[in-house]
């Protein structure tokens, strides 16, 4: 993050000296090009994920829902030859991936007439920082969600990563990453806040001795390049606890081999189709219910046992949800009825559950998972949880981390991902942030905008007078899109 911190110093900044001309105090603080000018800075300057991934940007003027191509790299075999043979020529080309630019991010304030004493500085100090911070936090968010796309390829075991198991935990997903062939050169570690605190209490990351950094690790707690990972911590990465609604007794079969899709328990009363489990100690992965035998008490998982587990080994249950919608959403956003309840492909906003119990309510960071109305399918779409609206004790508004990839109906079953800590350990070419420059409002419609990008990055700022509330409304925001560019180069890393 050096380069970045030059780009931002005081020192040197071509976003806010080059463009301004002039410091910030002398600002003319009704001038969308500052804002515009310094909401960029603010933004590459807080984000953490953003700067890792696959940036794309062309500077044409887009509007949400348009469909762009960014570019999968390819790849060449080294071929053999001898004196006097041809040469195989190899196609140079890069596969086109199509990506929905369907995630438009704003955050619009109102500047009251009163404070325009102050200086250009100060308002950024006090409105535009937070706002900016918000937008980072919220692209943060969109990237880390993907992980769930990529938990096939995983390593530790959720809610057993200590200090001692840290570094095995790490080199384990390493392993995953090399079987992949991902190239050494460049992948990236992502941790939870507390996947972080276990492996900084693990002196061989911190140690002067040991890393030979002059105790610069233990002083700062930066964990910098080790094991051939860039290790940040971002407090978007996923990690949550929440209290298990029971437990299916115990194992009844004996030992059950890697890969096993059916297990027996004492009681499958308590499990239903659409529920989490874990198998401890010895599996502790997400495993999903996709179906019950509640004579024989055979349970059959998604993905299947990753280890061999134990007779009287204890599964964990964690009850499915349902969507909570009696109508449908129309292509508008808005309502109708009597058509066919529950939410519509690319639905952006709060989707509504209920059946949940108080020690399971969903979280921010929590993936989840959406099958029929009585099915739980083992390809159904994975999705991350941006936020929540906890005002009630049964039912939950979640925000997802893109808009829906396909229709879901009322009561349809949602899994949700069990206790622990989700690390993403991934390549810069395994995912993908596509930026486009938002048009600017036609002349004459009373407010005043400016787009500026740098970097692969884009934002707009708007200032318009709001004349009942006596105050210019600023707003800033960006259009983007994210895609999975290679599902093989990214890896969960449970703990």
């Amino acid at each position: 993050m050096d380069n970045i911190g030059l780009l931002l110093s005081e020192s040197f900044n071509p976003l806010r000296d080059e463009f301004t001309g002039t410091s910030n105090d002398d600002l003319d603080p009704y001038v969308p090009e500052h804002w515009a000018n310094e909401s960029l800075a603010i933004l590459i300057e807080n984000m953490v994920v953003a700067n890792l991934v696959h940036r794309d940007f062309e500077d044409t003027i887009a509007s949400e829902g348009d469909v762009v191509n960014t570019r999968q790299p390819g790849s060449f075999t080294a071929k053999r030859k001898r004196d006097g043979e041809d040469v195989d020529d190899q196609n140079a080309s890069a596969t086109n991936v199509p990506v929905t630019l369907n995630q438009h991010l704003h955050v619009s304030f109102l500047l009251y007439d009163g404070e325009r004493s102050k200086a250009f500085k100060d308002l950024v100090t006090e409105f535009l920082e937070p706002a900016i911070i918000a937008i980072a936090s919220g692209i943060d968010q969109i990237l880390l969600g993907q992980a769930v796309q990529f938990i096939g390829n995983n390593a530790g075991l959720l809610g057993l990563m200590s200090s001692t198991t840290a570094k095995e935990y790490i080199l384990d997903t390493r392993e995953v990453l090399n079987t992949n062939k991902v190239p050494v050169a460049g992948r990236n570690m992502i941790l939870s806040a507390s996947a972080e605190t276990q492996v900084l209490k693990d002196d061989s990351f911190t140690s002067a001795e040991k890393v030979g950094d002059e105790g610069t690790a233990l002083r700062e707690a930066s964990l910098g390049r080790k094991l051939g990972f860039n290790l940040f911590m971002c407090q978007n990465a996923s990690g949550y606890t929440n209290s298990d609604t029971g437990t299916a007794n115990d194992i009844n079969n004996g030992l059950v081999a890697a890969g096993t899709t059916v297990i027996t328990l004492t009681d499958s009363s308590v499990v239903t189709v659409g529920d989490m489990i874990t198998v401890a100690t010895h599996d502790m992965i997400p495993q999903r219910v996709t179906a019950v035998d509640g004579t024989l008490h055979a349970v059959t998982i998604t993905p299947g046992l990753k280890r061999l587990i134990v007779d009287a080994d204890v599964v964990t249950v964690y009850d499915a949800a349902l969507v909570n919608q009696a109508t449908t959403t129309d292509a508008a956003g808005g309502t109708t009825s009597p058509a066919v309840a529950g939410y519509r492909a690319g639905w952006h906003k709060g989707i509504i559950l209920d059946n949940i119990g108080s020690t399971l309510y969903p979280v921010v960071g929590q993936q989840v998972v959406f099958g029929t109305a009585s099915v739980a399918a083992a390809a159904d779409a994975k999705y991350t949880i941006t936020a929540v609206d906890d005002a009630a004790t049964t039912n939950a508004t979640i925000t997802l981390d893109r808009p829906l990839d396909a229709a879901i109906v009322d009561d349809a079953l949602v899994s949700l991902y069990p206790t622990g800590d989700y690390s993403f350990a991934f390549h810069k070419n395994a995912l993908a942030l596509i930026t486009r420059p938002l048009a600017l409002p036609f002349a004459g419609a009373g407010a005043l905008s400016a787009v500026v990008d740098y970097d692969n990055i884009a934002i707009r700022a708007t200032i318009a007078y709001d004349s009942k509330a006596q105050a210019h409304r600023v707003t800033v925001d960006l259009l983007l899109g994210v895609a999975v560019l290679n599902s093989s180069l990214g890896a969960v890393m449970f703990g």
